[in-house]
């Protein structure tokens, strides 16, 4: 028997919405906070392919041979790599993992062991799920996975089911209990729902509004030593990345520091035929609006309040750097919203 797909898999994806949707055929499960992986049992190799479809086992050792032992050959999973530390899930901790050196990332793998939690099944067994429905994905997981966790890893290498309720009261409770933990929010499915490579067929609910956007550009600090502030963009239904506002506030360390990192990214294509910075305000009048172009491939996090006429209203708040994201996923539709 093999594999009735390989990789990769688009995996399916969710819109963010404010709310907690309500009504039957609901359900729902926590939002972990780690990088997306699917994974690939096939006799005894095991692939975890990331969001974009990068390989993941060589940074995660251990949990090649955790996922070997839990799921039999020929299955497919989809669910999340997490870290937990001494305070809950530790985001920085796991992009540390992204290392070259292997004697680094053993190092790592033992002090710090990540751990898979899942929470769908494309495959098992060589047959293919996609167009069975969740409930039934959902009850081969827990005969496979046995009950779901009733709490976060800890500091060892792990293999477990994701929670998943009907209750939206639960599901509201968890939003607020598990935020302290590193929880991210809620993923709310259709019951009846088909796995659905790439679309957004799911809906996500966070602590705040947060989207996924390329660096495109900056604008150098006033005393000319730094970075002032970091140009984003997302990409339009067309393919084409759309300026949509900046990021700024940094301390003066953090402001040399990303202009080293942003040196060799000088002069790249930037927004390209797109929607760029400087055009024409009332609000900036007399203002210097030049900025330099970086080749549109770091992706940032970012906080915002509102998305207006295609950009955000206010400026974006820094949260971290997605190393795990491909910058072409840096969508509109990502923010529940459509460019214009």
């Amino acid at each position: 028997m093999t594999l009735p797909f390989g990789p990769p898999l688009a995996p399916m994806l969710a819109k963010l919405e404010r709310t907690i949707p309500q009504g039957d055929g609901w359900v729902y499960e926590p939002k972990w906070d780690g990088f997306r992986a699917i994974v690939f049992r096939e006799g005894p190799e095991v692939r975890l392919q990331s969001r974009d479809g990068r390989p993941l086992e060589r940074f995660f050792p251990e949990l090649v041979s955790a996922i070997r032992e839990a799921f039999e050959p020929d299955t497919v999973v989809d669910g999340e790599i997490v870290l937990a530390g001494p305070d809950g899930l530790d985001f920085d901790a796991l992009q540390l993992r992204l290392h070259p050196a292997e004697s680094r990332i053993r190092k790592l793998a033992a002090d710090t062991p990540a751990s898979f939690v899942a929470f769908d099944l494309p495959a098992e067994n060589g047959e293919d799920l996609r167009t069975r429905p969740l409930t039934e994905r959902r009850a081969r997981l827990v005969g496979i996975l046995g009950v779901a966790a009733e709490r976060l890893p800890t500091a060892t290498t792990a293999v477990l089911l994701t929670p998943q309720t009907n209750d939206p009261d639960e599901a509201a409770g968890w939003f607020e209990r598990l935020e302290r933990v590193g929880l991210d929010g809620i993923v709310a499915k259709r019951a009846d729902q088909r796995y659905a490579p790439g679309r957004r067929a799911m809906v996500k609910v966070k602590h705040q509004r947060t989207g996924d956007c390329v660096v495109g550009g900056f604008r150098p600090s006033k005393s000319g030593d730094g970075v002032g502030s970091l140009l984003l963009g997302l990409y339009d239904e067309q393919g084409v990345l759309q300026y949509v506002g900046h990021t700024s506030a940094f301390r003066a360390k953090e402001r040399r520091e990303l202009l080293e990192r942003l040196r060799p990214l000088e002069g790249g294509r930037s927004f390209g035929a797109g929607r760029a910075p400087g055009g024409p305000s009332r609000w900036s009048a007399g203002r210097d609006h030049s900025f330099v172009p970086l080749d549109p491939v770091l992706v940032c996090e970012v906080t915002y309040d509102h998305l207006q006429g295609g950009r955000f209203r206010h400026a974006a708040g820094f949260v971290r750097w997605r190393a795990d994201r491909d910058p072409l996923d840096c969508t509109f539709d990502q923010l529940g919203g459509r460019e214009g």
